[in-house]
């Protein structure tokens, strides 16, 4: 459906089905909308800020209200928003203003959905979660949040008098958030979903008490609604704990949904059978690719972990020197001064292990070889990228859903392999085993996303499931993938994204040199790519190649 036909069928339909969600359902039609303002480009930025105003909650003080009238509320409003939306003629935007339209466009898909399906303020009790004691490696938070949530690591210490003020203010909500949580949480029957809860209050309440020995005497006032979240958060954790046993039903999003999901609101042009197949195919390829490699490998030492603290720092100051200098000197994309600091400032600290444990999946693979985790590590060059002068607010403000998650995750999975192709181990042939291991445990843990959301598998069977068919028994315990499979049952498509994001990433690089001919380079292609932004690939790949997405022509609310 062309972008015409969608304005005329939106407008003449009565309220989409999200509006069914409300407590008090209107049959109106939908009222008759003005394009907001000039209708220019210009104007969709100003009305992307409206939207992201009604997005947000209101708010009683410091606590968004989730309860069940607010959100009827806001489900019976976002029709109209859809009309204004629509009522914008795009079709003489040069592609990069229509690319913005789409984002905006995918985003209320994405509210469209919450009302009617997901429903996480509702459902999820990790939702309400406040406090977020590190930074992510992507654009925003993985996974559902709600908006009154506080990012510890972003306040330069000492803190100002204001950000200590808003700090106090943040954390003290949270008794009243969990006390409204129970009551908003009260018909949901997602047990993997509340069971997996659990473990997001023991972490809140962590990162609370270890926030109250960082600033241990130096505010009383701090100190004391600290020591109420605490309380708070434990008494909440308990309430999950009685409540779970009751709990029976399935918390994915059911196939059809999550298709809908990928297509309409990331961006993702493939179905759940889709990607069961693709994931399987990654899985198997990784697995016999990793046998090849160690077969060629037999007569070679394997690698030994990094033993010390001095040599942990020692190799991974070296790596990232490697890596950079790899990037320029091959031109796999252009390298910039802050591009060094961006990826020292993640080294980490060596953490001791006895001989035979087993460390963090990833740990693993970095104390062998740091230089192949520092391809992964391209997150962090992504993230302290300035934004071009004439970005528009649309690209340089993470989006919602996490519908950036295929392009983000896509781009740091796929360089570890591209690299390697490139030849950055060449010289390193242990450390080829180490990107298909990698690999393997990715396609592992999709597959269980992809079962979870499918309800075909609950919890356990998952992490069972990912912990066998990652290489070498590197996740022992399910701890890691216990954690990342209550990340991708949150958030429908982010198990898959490392993969699927991966797969486009090298289709559009494929079709791209394709289209050039001998015209094609790997510096050019890669500038290119980063200037559109972090926003799905399927726009990236219009405003590169021309090439629009049938995808682009779905719907307009989720029904």
């Amino acid at each position: 459906m062309a972008v015409r036909d969608l304005r005329r069928h939106l407008i003449l339909l009565p309220l989409l089905a999200v509006a069914s969600c409300a407590e008090s359902e209107s049959s109106d039609a939908l009222p008759r909308v003005e394009v907001p303002g000039d209708g220019s480009h210009a104007a969709l930025v100003e009305f992307f800020l409206e939207w992201r105003e009604f997005e947000r909650p209101s708010f009683e003080g410091e606590v968004p209200d989730y309860s069940a009238a607010a959100m009827a509320e806001q489900a019976a409003a976002l029709p109209q928003w859809m009309a204004r939306l629509a009522a914008f003629e795009i079709e003489d935007w040069a592609v990069t203003q229509q690319i913005d339209w789409h984002i905006v466009r995918a985003e209320m898909n994405g509210l469209s959905f919450d009302h009617a399906v997901r429903k996480p303020w509702a459902r999820d009790p990790a939702f309400y979660v406040t406090v977020y004691a590190a930074q992510s490696d992507v654009p925003a938070h993985e996974g559902s949040e709600h908006h009154g949530s506080l990012d510890l690591w972003n306040f330069e210490r000492p803190f100002s008098d204001s950000d200590r003020i808003f700090i106090t203010d943040r954390i003290a909500a949270i008794p009243t958030l969990l006390d409204q949580a129970r009551g908003n949480l009260a018909d949901s029957n997602a047990r993997d979903l509340w069971m997996a809860g659990l473990r997001s209050f023991r972490g809140q309440s962590a990162d609370l008490r270890a926030f109250a020995e960082e600033i241990e005497g130096q505010d009383g006032a701090l100190e004391e609604v600290i020591a109420a979240a605490v309380t708070a958060s434990d008494a909440f954790h308990d309430w999950l704990e009685v409540e779970a046993e009751a709990k029976t039903g399935a918390s994915g999003v059911g196939k059809d949904n999550y298709t809908w999901y990928m297509r309409n609101v990331h961006l993702v042009p493939f179905s759940w059978e889709e990607q069961v197949t693709m994931m399987r195919r990654e899985l198997a390829r990784s697995h016999s690719s990793l046998r090849l490699e160690e077969h060629r490998n037999r007569g070679l030492p394997e690698l030994e972990r990094i033993q010390t603290p001095a040599e942990f720092d020692r190799r991974l100051n070296a790596e990232v020197d490697e890596y950079l200098r790899f990037l320029e000197e091959e031109e796999i994309h252009s390298v910039f001064d802050w591009m060094d600091p961006a990826l020292r400032a993640v080294n980490g600290q060596f953490t001791p292990a006895a001989p035979g444990e087993i460390r963090n999946f990833f740990n693993e693979v970095n104390y062998r070889d740091p230089l192949v985790m520092r391809t992964h590590m391209h997150h962090w060059i992504e993230l302290a990228r300035p934004p071009a002068a004439s970005a528009s607010p649309l690209r340089v403000t993470p989006l919602l859903y996490n519908i950036w998650d295929a392009r983000s995750e896509g781009l740091a999975t796929g360089v570890e392999e591209m690299m390697m192709h490139a030849g950055l181990f060449d010289g390193r042939p242990r450390s080829r085993e180490l990107v298909w291991i990698m690999l393997a445990q990715r396609a592992a843990r999709a597959l269980s996303g992809l079962y979870l959301h499918g309800n075909e598998f609950e919890m356990e069977a998952a992490v069972e499931h990912s912990m066998k068919w990652t290489p070498r028994g590197w996740l022992p315990d399910g701890s890691l993938v216990r954690g990342e499979q209550h990340l991708y049952l949150r958030q429908p498509g982010y198990g898959t994204s490392y993969l699927s994001g991966k797969i486009q990433i090298e289709e559009l690089l494929a079709e791209r040199a394709l289209q050039l001919g001998d015209d094609f380079t790997l510096l050019d292609f890669f500038d290119d790519f980063f200037a559109s932004g972090i926003i799905p690939t399927v726009l990236v790949r219009w405003e590169m190649t021309g090439e629009r997405d049938p995808i682009l022509d779905g719907p307009l609310g989720y029904r």
